[in-house]
């Protein structure tokens, strides 16, 4: 058996969660899946590669350097969640709520990202390379020396 414990950026316990071979990913699927707030949860460097965060509520969450590779984000609260340096590349972002995140340095090429708010995002140095932008709030977000979507990154 395996305990996991889910803290928030104060280091308080917001959730704990035992099983057999259980993962980080395991534990915030279990969570989301409960309907618990994740807002202000400290998941730096969390592998949740391809997790199921549907409509998740991840507002000022800690997810620096995260892998968010493939991750379901569909509708997600992502405000003013710290994404410096995430993996979000081919995530699902649909109609998420990113407004005043931090993606400084964040690889999304070939995110979804159509009809997502990023109004006053950082995208300083992201990567964008092939991701969809249709329709999304990139009203005051800072592009400033991102990867365009028309070229590869070096």
């Amino acid at each position: 058996m395996k305990t996991i414990q889910i803290k928030n950026i104060k280091n308080e316990i917001i959730y704990e969660h035992t099983a057999e071979n259980n993962t980080i990913k395991i534990t915030i699927e279990k969570i989301i899946k409960e309907g618990i707030s994740l807002r202000e949860a400290n998941l730096c460097e969390a592998d949740l590669c391809r997790a199921d965060l549907r409509g998740a509520d991840l507002c000022r969450a800690n997810l620096y350097r995260a892998n968010l590779r493939e991750a379901n984000l569909y509708r997600a609260n992502l405000c003013g969640a710290n994404l410096c340096g995430t993996n979000l590349c081919e995530a699902d972002l649909y109609k998420a709520d990113l407004h005043g995140a931090d993606l400084c340095r964040a690889d999304l090429c070939r995110a979804d990202l159509r009809g997502a708010n990023l109004y006053r995002a950082n995208l300083r140095e992201a990567n964008l390379y092939g991701a969809n932008l249709y329709e999304a709030n990139l009203r005051e977000a800072n592009l400033r020396e991102a990867n365009p979507l028309w070229s590869r990154p070096s």
